[in-house]
C-alpha cells in the first residue's frame, strides 16, 4: 500500500516506527545519499525539496514528517484522537508544536552554522540548546497528567516523533540534552516504544537511555538495528 523513501536514522524512522505501531504494512525504498539520490530528479518528483522522508501513497506522494503522520492518522485508528474526540484539540496543539519549534530548536542544536555561519556557532547552539531545553519542559508538564495520546497503553503518532527527536537530542550536539530532563516524558517513551532510543557504542555518556531495539507487540515488526546507526554528516543536513 506505502513506499517509504528511508535512509537509517533519518527522519523516516519517525515514520517507519509510526507505521510499525499502527501495525500497516510498508515497501522500504532505500535511498542512496551518498550517491546523490536526493538531487535525482525521480526524487525532486517526489519531494522538490530533496529532503527525508517521502511517503508514497495512494494519494500520491506526501513529504514533511508532521504531514505523513497526520495523513496516516486520518487513515489508521489509534494514531490520533479521532475528530470529535475532545482529546484532539490538545493533540493537534502539541504535535505541532513538535513539528513547527521542537524539531526545528533542534535541527539548529546540531547544526548552529546554518543560521550563523561558523562564527556563530557557538553563541546559536548555546541558545537553541536552553530553548529546547524549555520546550520539551513544556511536552513534559503534559506527560505528567497523563493524557491518552502520551500514554503507554495509547500511543499517538506523536510518540514515536518524540522518542526520535529525544535521540538525536542526546547523541547530535555538541551539548546533549538527556532524558533526565523530562522526566515524564521519558517513562512515557520507555514504556511504549524503545526502540529509537538505542545509541551508538560511542555515545556512552548517553547510555542511561533505552536500551532495548523497536518491537511491535501486535506484528512482531520493528525499526531494526539498521535503523539505529549514527546519522550522516551535517553537509546535507537532511535530519529533519
Amino acid at each position: 500500500m506505502y513506499t517509504l523513501h528511508h535512509i537509517p536514522d533519518w527522519a523516516s524512522l519517525i515514520i517507519r516506527l509510526a507505521l510499525a505501531d499502527a501495525a500497516v504494512p510498508v515497501t522500504l525504498q532505500p535511498i542512496d545519499y551518498e550517491a546523490g539520490a536526493l538531487d535525482s530528479p525521480a526524487y525532486r518528483a517526489l519531494n522538490p525539496l530533496g529532503l527525508v522522508p517521502v511517503l508514497e501513497t495512494p494519494d500520491g506522494p506526501v513529504f514533511e514528517t508532521g504531514a505523513i503522520l497526520l495523513w496516516l492518522a486520518d487513515r489508521h485508528p489509534g494514531l490520533a484522537p479521532p475528530p470529535r474526540d475532545p482529546a484532539r484539540a490538545a493533540f493537534l496543539s502539541w504535535f505541532i508544536f513538535t513539528a513547527n519549534t521542537l524539531h526545528p530548536t533542534l535541527m539548529t542544536m546540531v547544526y548552529p552554522e546554518r543560521l550563523g555561519g561558523e562564527g556563530g556557532r557557538a553563541a546559536i547552539q548555546a541558545q537553541a540548546t536552553a530553548n529546547f531545553r524549555t520546550q520539551i519542559g513544556h511536552l513534559d508538564r503534559v506527560a505528567a497528567t497523563g493524557p491518552a495520546w502520551l500514554n503507554p497503553a495509547t500511543p499517538s503518532a506523536l510518540v514515536p516523533y518524540l522518542a526520535v527527536l529525544m535521540r538525536w537530542a542526546a547523541i547530535l550536539p555538541a551539548t546533549p540534552v538527556l532524558p533526565a530532563t523530562a522526566p515524564h516524558l521519558h517513562r512515557v517513551l520507555a514504556a511504549t516504544r524503545p526502540g529509537p532510543m538505542s545509541l551508538p557504542s560511542r555515545q556512552k555518556k548517553a547510555s542511561a537511555l533505552f536500551p532495548s531495539l523497536h518491537r511491535n507487540p501486535r506484528s512482531g515488526a520493528g525499526g531494526g538495528a539498521a535503523d539505529l546507526r549514527q546519522p550522516p554528516p551535517p553537509d546535507r543536513g537532511n535530519l529533519g
